[in-house]
Parts: C-alpha cells; sequence; structure tokens
C-alpha cells in the first residue's frame, strides 16, 4: 500500500503526531508480510488491507501515543517526530520496557516499537507458526532490541514496565499471567470493550486506572491503562 495512503488512514489515531517516510515504509513492508502469510496462516480474520491498517495498526499506533507521551519521561526534542535519530537518540527509555502478551500478528507491540524505536520489546506468542511470523517481520524491518518469547507466559521469567494485552483467547487466564510480568511501578495496557473497562477495577484492584481512552472509528473498544497502586 502506497505510505501516503496509510498515513491517512493512521492520521486519527496519531494525531497530533505523524511518522516519518521510514517507519511509513516500515508499516508498508510489515503490511504486505502479513497479507502473504495470512494466506498460509491465520493471523487476522481482517482480509482488506485497509481495514488491517485501521484496525490493527490504528489501535496499536493509538496505544504507542497514551503509553509514550512526553509527560510519561520520554523527551523529544521540540520539532522532532517520533522514531526520527534525534528523538530516539534523546528519549529517556530507561523505564520503558514492554511485553505484548499474546502478540499474535504483532499487535499492538511491533507497531509501537515502530513508534520507539529505543524501547526494550519483547513478544510473547505461544503459537510456533505466529512466532515464526514476528520474527520474520523483525529481520524484514531490521528492528533491535526486541525478542520473541514462543512459549505461554508462565514460562516467562520477565517483567517490563508496560504490558499491553489486546485479544487473547483465555482473557482471564491472559490477565493473570500479565499481572506477574508487570514490573513494580509498571502498568498495563487493555484493549477492551466499554463493559470490561467499568468491570476492571473490581478485578484487578491492585491498578489505579485512568479514565478509558475511546479508540477512533470503534463503537465500543476503548484503551484501558492501569498504573500498580503504590
Amino acid at each position: 500500500m502506497d505510505p501516503a495512503r496509510i498515513a491517512s488512514l493512521l492520521a486519527p489515531f496519531l494525531a497530533p503526531d505523524s511518522l516519518t517516510d521510514q517507519q511509513l515504509a516500515q508499516v508498508s513492508t510489515y503490511l504486505d508480510l502479513l497479507l502473504k502469510w495470512n494466506a498460509r496462516i491465520n493471523l487476522t480474520s481482517v482480509r482488506q488491507p485497509e481495514e488491517i491498517v485501521t484496525r490493527h495498526f490504528g489501535e496499536s499506533f493509538f496505544a504507542a501515543r497514551h503509553l509514550l507521551p512526553v509527560s510519561s519521561g520520554i523527551v523529544i526534542p521540540s520539532g522532532a517526530r517520533p522514531g526520527t535519530a534525534g528523538s530516539a537518540e534523546s528519549r529517556d527509555l530507561g523505564f520503558a520496557s514492554l511485553i505484548d502478551l499474546g502478540s499474535g500478528a504483532g499487535f499492538p507491540g511491533l507497531p509501537i516499537k515502530i513508534y520507539a524505536p529505543a524501547l526494550s520489546v519483547t513478544l510473547i506468542e505461544s503459537n510456533q507458526k505466529k512466532a515464526t511470523f514476528l520474527r520474520e517481520v523483525i529481520r524484514a524491518l531490521t528492528l533491535t532490541n526486541i525478542d520473541v518469547f514462543a512459549g505461554r507466559a508462565q514460562a516467562c521469567s520477565q517483567t517490563a514496565g508496560i504490558v499491553t494485552l489486546r485479544a487473547v483467547e483465555k482473557p482471564e487466564r491472559a490477565l493473570a499471567a500479565a499481572i506477574r510480568l508487570v514490573s513494580p511501578g509498571g502498568r498495563l495496557a487493555l484493549f477492551v470493550g466499554t463493559e470490561q473497562a467499568s468491570a476492571a477495577p473490581g478485578v484487578l484492584p491492585g491498578f489505579s486506572w485512568g479514565a478509558p481512552n475511546s479508540i477512533p472509528g470503534s463503537s465500543g473498544r476503548v484503551l484501558l491503562i492501569g498504573a500498580i497502586a503504590g
């Protein structure tokens, strides 16, 4: 897909930010690989390229913008856009490691890595074919400081300052695993429906939850971010 068209589709999710030409090229390459592999293995039920950009990439970049703002301690110089050499080198990313639990086709973990190249990322995916796909995307995009943990989350000994959980088959079990992966003082980001968002404080009482962030173009899905209560 033409990078200009990708930029147009992603604009509602990124505003006021935008992606560099290099980042847009990475999204285009990633999309091509996803379409190619999806013909062989079931990576996503969404088949139309433009819908993949908005539904998967858009939601992921929306999360990146909320999880990695300037106020979080990541310093972006005036005029620098996310992912540029200047901003990546100057960001204080010592605290900012991310684990994407149940990464599947790589959302939201891989787009967040594209958004913030200096971020340390681990993608947890127990399906071996999907894990192979994730490694292929990482190789094709020449991403560094990113790993694929091809196993169950319960077997992962790592923790991270940010843990993301988007679409998993058994959410209750995944939530239990996700809590263990969050470092002290870290945050948990959930893509959920509005009813699930309302229930989160009761299900996860150890977290302090911000207001749900409505996802552009979605009538019932929100991004919910909670911090470990101190």
